[in-house]
């Protein structure tokens, strides 16, 4: 009897630890990094503020990007392969690079001809 119940603990124990790994895997991954460089960028009156951005080359660069307008706008760039709808009157975050040294550009897709823009990496 004492062995079965060993055995159990011991099954018991391999089970929390294995679920202890994964959730830290798991809360790792998930975690913010704050070391990253943020860029702001802003849509006002469907024009992308400012037009220009310049990042740093060969970094990961967080991008926010605040929709101030009441009606929603698509950032889009064939360049970052990046796509991603903003709702009016809010904000999404959108994770770029690292980039080359050299010039991206976006625009909004449902203002094309207003919401254009590029990022500059150097």
């Amino acid at each position: 009897m004492r062995k079965k119940n060993y055995n159990k603990q011991k099954r018991i124990g391999a089970l929390a630890a294995g679920i202890w790994i994964l959730a830290s895997i798991l809360f790792s991954a998930c975690a913010p990094d704050t070391n990253k460089p943020t860029v702001k960028l802003e849509i006002h009156n469907h024009l992308f503020n400012p037009s220009e951005l310049i990042v740093p080359a060969d970094t990961e660069i967080k991008l926010v990007i605040y929709n101030r307008d009441a009606s929603p706008e698509e950032f889009e760039s064939y360049q970052l392969n990046r796509k991603k709808v903003i709702m009016g009157n809010s904000k999404a975050v959108l994770f770029i690079g690292p980039l080359p040294a050299g010039e991206y550009l976006f625009f909004g897709e449902f203002h094309p001809i207003t919401a254009q823009g590029k990022i500059i990496a150097q």
